[in-house]
C-alpha cells in the first residue's frame, strides 16, 4: 500500500484494485466532511474525526468524496451490517470518531478494517 498526503500533514492510504491504475483514497477527514461509497448507495456525514490517521471504508473499499466517481468494477465485499439511515456510527478503538449515516445502502462500515457499530444513546437524566 502507496500513502498519500493531506494538506494538514495527515496521512491516509491508497489502494489499487487488481489491474486499474491508483485510486487515491486521501480524503479529508474531518467534522462536517460529506462521504460516499463507491459500491453501493451509502453516504455519510464525518461528525467527529481522529487526530490519528484511518482509513473509512464502505463494503471493503474506501469512501470517497460525494464528487467523486467512483473507480469502475468494484463490487461490495467484507463483513459488517449494512448503515442505517440517521443512525451515529463510531469505531470500538477509536472513541473519536464518529458518523452519521445520510444515505443507507446495502455494504458495511468500517475504519481500519475494523467493524462500525451503532453509537449507544446516552441515557436521560430521571426527573424526580
Amino acid at each position: 500500500m502507496r500513502q498519500a498526503g493531506l494538506s494538514d500533514g495527515r496521512r491516509v492510504s491508497a489502494f489499487r484494485p487488481p489491474d486499474q491504475e491508483w485510486h487515491s483514497a486521501s480524503v479529508s477527514i474531518k467534522p462536517g466532511t460529506r462521504l460516499k461509497s463507491q459500491v453501493d448507495s451509502t453516504e455519510v456525514i464525518i461528525v467527529r474525526a481522529p487526530a490519528a490517521d484511518l482509513v473509512l471504508t464502505c463494503g471493503g473499499h474506501p469512501l470517497i468524496d460525494l464528487a467523486a466517481e467512483p473507480a469502475p468494477g468494484l463490487t461490495a465485499s467484507g463483513d459488517g451490517e449494512p448503515g442505517q439511515l440517521g443512525k451515529r456510527y463510531t469505531a470500538p478503538d477509536h472513541d473519536d470518531l464518529e458518523l452519521l449515516v445520510t444515505k443507507a445502502g446495502s455494504s458495511g462500515l468500517a475504519a481500519d478494517d475494523v467493524p462500525l457499530v451503532v453509537k449507544a444513546a446516552k441515557p436521560l437524566p430521571s426527573s424526580d
